[in-house]
């Protein structure tokens, strides 16, 4: 019988256990030159380890083990192996760049393996415009697209130190709290079990210099996948969250919050590709995190922005129910704020930036005044956590080992 205790016991063997591989898995990466090389889309200057999604799985892995020791679940044992098999598509991907065409297919699987095994999808819009139960005929390819189309938002939220592992984070804390109230121990417990695996990758991303890794393609749609179940999970008809409906809730509406920055700036980016004549897959440097670094904000602060305005959507979801609105105003107000952030603001800015012959308008320098005071990387607070994650029991021997390589060779004092 899972509890609350349990679950939150089992956040914390995650956060171990992904605290202990950590080093082991830096090294593995260094020693096998699993890194990702920098160029002309890319925002960091030298090639970085690409193996933080492993670090992630395997601290899920063992904590899920341990809970299913104690409260066997066939569901959770699927739900694994789905993971497994999105993760070992993204680091194949890492590591021999997959063909879009062979990865969509991948992933259009997974999305229909995770409707057999598991009896989820969206199904029910629980009175959205009239709507209750969708007809196979309707739901199977709205799943279909919704659970390919979530896997990739998250995916493509992973250009930035902090982003990925920071709403991630965020998510599944919604998550969590949902299934909570709605008695779903398993997800609520499942949804503990990720944050506790992404927090200590979350540090070595941001602070660290020799020990940072990038979370991966592995772990970037391992991730995706885990927030697609969750969806799922929500939106079927059998759901135990359906209860929520019976109160007012918008249960479309408070899942399209929790998604909306990555889906929408995903939707603006792809969309705008193809009015350009380019493949929606074609990857460029026009999603929102790298207006923020274009407006010189740092990696971190770029992070907090974006995640604290999805985390205002959500709220103003919450807000709009306990006001009263319908459920159809809900999902409208949650269009509309997502909509004025990831496009209006993006575009407002990109406007801005073309005057004064590509110098940029008043406005446009302020925000790039204003984002240079956000990067303190040289500040002792900043100093003291980078210390730690790049230390030997954190960082490794392989951290310690870059750090030297990385110092310039002291001149010898007698060439002259």
């Amino acid at each position: 019988m899972l509890t609350v205790g349990f679950a939150f016991a089992l956040m914390g063997v995650a956060f171990l256990v992904t605290t202990l591989v950590y080093p082991h898995v830096l090294s593995y990466a260094i020693n096998h030159h699993i890194v990702d090389n920098p160029n002309a889309r890319k925002l960091q200057r030298v090639p970085v380890p690409v193996m933080g999604g492993t670090t992630v799985f395997i601290g899920l892995l063992v904590a899920v083990i341990i809970g299913c020791v104690f409260a066997p679940s066939p569901e959770v044992v699927k739900i694994m192996a789905l993971l497994f098999v999105m993760y070992l598509l993204g680091v194949w991907d890492d590591v021999k760049d997959v063909s879009a065409a062979f990865r969509f297919a991948a992933e259009m699987f997974v999305v229909w393996m995770m409707m057999l095994l598991l009896g989820v999808e969206i199904n029910d819009f629980h009175g959205l415009w009239g709507l209750y139960e969708i007809e196979d005929l309707v739901s199977i390819p709205l799943s279909l697209i919704a659970g390919v189309g979530i896997m990739n938002a998250i995916n493509l939220i992973d250009g930035v130190d902090g982003y990925c592992s920071t709403y991630g984070v965020m998510a599944c804390f919604c998550f969590a709290i949902i299934f909570y109230y709605a008695g779903d121990m398993t997800m609520f417990t499942l949804a503990l079990i990720a944050i506790g695996a992404l927090i200590p990758f979350f540090f070595h991303n941001v602070f660290g210099k020799t020990s940072k890794m990038f979370l991966g393609d592995g772990g970037s749609l391992m991730l995706g996948t885990l927030l697609a179940i969750f969806t799922f999970s929500v939106l079927s008809k059998d759901s135990p969250c359906a209860q929520y409906a019976d109160d007012g809730v918008s249960l479309v509406a408070l899942v399209l919050a929790i998604l909306a920055v990555p889906v929408f700036d995903t939707l603006k980016v792809m969309i705008f590709r193809v009015v350009k004549g380019r493949s929606p897959f074609h990857p460029d440097k026009t999603h929102l995190h790298h207006l923020f670094i274009e407006l010189n904000y740092s990696h971190l602060i770029t992070s907090a922005i974006i995640v604290t305005v999805n985390a205002l959507i959500i709220v103003a979801c919450f807000v709009s129910w306990k006001l009263g609105a319908s459920i159809d105003w809900q999902v409208y107000i949650v269009i509309a704020c997502s909509l004025l952030f990831t496009w209006g603001y993006y575009f407002f800015m990109e406007h801005e930036h073309r005057k004064n012959d590509g110098a940029g308008s008043a406005v446009f320098q302020r925000a790039c005044k204003r984002g240079k005071a956000t990067n303190f990387t040289n500040g002792a607070a900043w100093k003291f956590l980078r210390g730690i994650v790049d230390s030997r029991i954190l960082g490794g021997k392989a951290a310690i080992q870059q750090e030297a390589s990385q110092k310039p060779e002291r001149p010898d004092p007698r060439i002259k």
